[in-house]
């Protein structure tokens, strides 16, 4: 006889900065519009995503990798400054 959890699988992405293995929960999904890496807050906004931790060295190995590049499969270079003032204000807030 099977025993049922009650726990929710919880769907594992990757961070295209430390290049971890974690929840999705854990992680910033980053999608692109019209050059800018922006955050996507709710998960709901059309296209490509790509996840990050909410810090600040993940987003910048990233940057330094150009991972972003290869995540939206676009020449880049892409805007960062909305996604760099976004991590940092979490980064503030964090204890």
């Amino acid at each position: 006889m099977s025993v049922r959890t009650r726990d929710r699988a919880c769907p594992q992405r990757t961070c295209v900065g430390c290049r971890q293995r974690t929840d999705k929960r854990s992680l910033l999904r980053v999608v692109v519009n019209g050059g800018s890496l922006i955050p996507d807050l709710r998960g709901r906004l059309p296209g490509r995503g790509a996840y990050v931790h909410p810090v600040p060295a993940c987003l910048e190995q990233a940057a330094r990798r150009r991972a972003f590049n290869r995540a939206f499969r676009g020449p880049g270079p892409y805007d960062l400054a909305a996604l760099r003032e976004h991590v940092e204000r979490i980064a503030q807030t964090a204890p």
